[in-house]
């Protein structure tokens, strides 16, 4: 059921994305930040983690679960550190996803060129 929960949550996602800029003239790069501070009003909410607990990956695979993980983690720092830990916490929950895509990236870069 979870592979479905999964499949369902992820998809609803993509479609809004879809419906977004088929209907409006917002660029990828505006739906990129639109669905990132959606997963920061979830997540402040309390709401992001019960997606998470009821479809799995498939919340934690959007770009709406890094809005999730900036909050999660400032609300961490905030709670063990005062107000300076807000700003320290912000990306640890999501430092190794966000380290990770720069090594690729990189590499990527080294490898491949890119064509004009």
């Amino acid at each position: 059921m979870i592979y479905i929960n999964a499949f369902v949550f992820c998809g609803l996602v993509c479609l809004l994305g879809q419906i977004i800029l088929e209907r409006t003239k917002l660029t990828p790069g505006h739906l990129n930040t639109i669905l990132v501070v959606i997963g920061c009003v979830l997540a402040g909410c309390g709401l992001y983690n019960k997606f998470i607990l009821w479809a799995g990956a498939g919340a934690t695979v959007p770009i709406t679960n890094f809005g999730s993980l900036l909050v999660s983690g400032a609300l961490q720092g905030y709670y063990s550190e005062g107000f300076i830990g807000l700003l320290k916490g912000l990306l640890v929950n999501a430092s190794a996803g966000l380290s990770a895509t720069i090594i690729i990236s990189f590499v990527v870069a080294i490898i491949f060129k890119s064509k004009n």
